[in-house]
């Protein structure tokens, strides 16, 4: 088949990773795979290297100042439509709310569901659920969501997780020892977070939970990796920073992190914290698990669905905070274990002939 696969950015974030991951499995499978992203500021590449087998289509998209959310979002679909060109493609497939305002007859996958306030985004997040004429989740809860919300079901195939690369960064090889100790001389030992500070990643109740370690734990720091997004969390930002410095907390902010450089980060963490509100699968901590590091995460019933008794939950700040301390200074082995296991078995390439199975039912309805 030919593919199409859509996203917003050429930059790290959760749907990138997918997209790009999903594509060089379709195209190892043997399919003719495009992928299609907006490339902001100047972008010449995505944020990793692309099996060459997978073609890449980037789409100049200049940053202009002062350009609020709302005019940034109507730009974006107007570039990426503009752009585009459907060719023969068996399937056009759309990976977030831009892509799929930006091509017709697309299928969408439809990673998580946002509260939205601004206007032009809650109408981008309506039209890209209720245009597409097919839907995936990438869990059974989302799935939910959609179609409590919408009466539409999606089926349910969930991500693949680059378990290896990550499970390698864990081994006691040389290099990967080295690689740890990079980190480990840098920040000492700590926390760490992916994902940056935005209102669905729960930053605040992060911050406030690692007041309460860091009084056991002064020595146990916070590191707070990636971040980036085409949306305006500056409010936000400015009111995780007043509650740090209320408090205390002083957090290394590393921003978006090299791709080979993220799996030792993650394996040198004494815990990973996982405290988000909203989230559609949580491949940041089976990517974490994957490095043999124990996860303490939000109570919430994607990621009990997707993790079951390889994590910690925890609900309110107080017990998260409770959960870092048991974790950091005693973590369960058989749970570390679970949890690279689990991990090992959400492969790329079964994504990828879960998808096949799917575009073959839902290739492009005839014109």
């Amino acid at each position: 088949m030919r593919v199409a696969l859509l996203t917003y950015s050429t930059r790290p974030r959760g749907g990138v990773v997918h997209t790009l991951a999903l594509a060089e499995a379709l195209a190892a499978l043997g399919h003719h795979v495009d992928v299609w992203s907006l490339a902001r500021g100047g972008d010449q590449a995505f944020f990793r290297p692309v099996d060459g087998a997978v073609g890449i289509r980037l789409v100049p998209f200049p940053d202009i100042e002062d350009e609020d959310v709302g005019m940034r979002i109507v730009r974006s679909i107007k570039v990426l439509s503009a752009a585009f060109d459907r060719h023969d493609y068996d399937v056009v497939h759309a990976q977030d709310c831009i892509s799929a305002n930006a091509v017709p007859q697309c299928i969408r996958t439809v990673h998580h569901l946002d509260l939205f306030t601004t206007p032009e985004l809650l109408e981008c997040h309506e039209r890209a659920i209720v245009r597409p004429y097919a839907h995936v989740c990438v869990s059974a809860a989302v799935s939910r969501e959609v179609e409590d919300g919408w009466g539409i079901r999606p089926t349910v195939i969930p991500n693949g997780v680059e378990a290896e690369r990550f499970a390698a960064a864990a081994e006691d090889s040389n290099d990967a020892r080295r690689a740890r100790r990079r980190w480990a001389d840098q920040l000492g030992s700590y926390v760490l977070a992916v994902g940056g500070i935005e209102p669905r990643k729960g930053t605040v109740e992060l911050i406030e939970a690692m007041a309460v370690v860091q009084k056991q734990r002064p020595e146990l720091g916070l590191v707070i990796a990636g971040g980036e997004t085409l949306f305006d969390y500056r409010d936000y930002r400015a009111t995780v920073f007043d509650r740090a410095t209320e408090l205390g907390v002083h957090p290394v902010l590393l921003g978006t992190v090299g791709h080979e450089l993220l799996p030792p980060l993650m394996a040198a963490a004494q815990v990973f914290a996982f405290p988000s509100v909203k989230e559609g699968f949580g491949l940041a901590a089976l990517e974490a698990m994957a490095a043999r590091v124990p996860v303490v995460m939000r109570e919430l019933p994607v990621l009990r669905e997707v993790f079951g008794d390889t994590a910690v939950f925890a609900a309110t700040p107080d017990e998260l905070a409770e959960q870092l301390l048991n974790v950091a200074g005693a973590p369960d082995h058989h749970r570390v274990t679970a949890g690279a296991a689990l991990a090992a078995e959400y492969s790329w390439d079964r994504a990828a002939r879960s998808h096949v199975e799917f575009y073959e039912q839902h290739a492009i309805p005839a014109r």
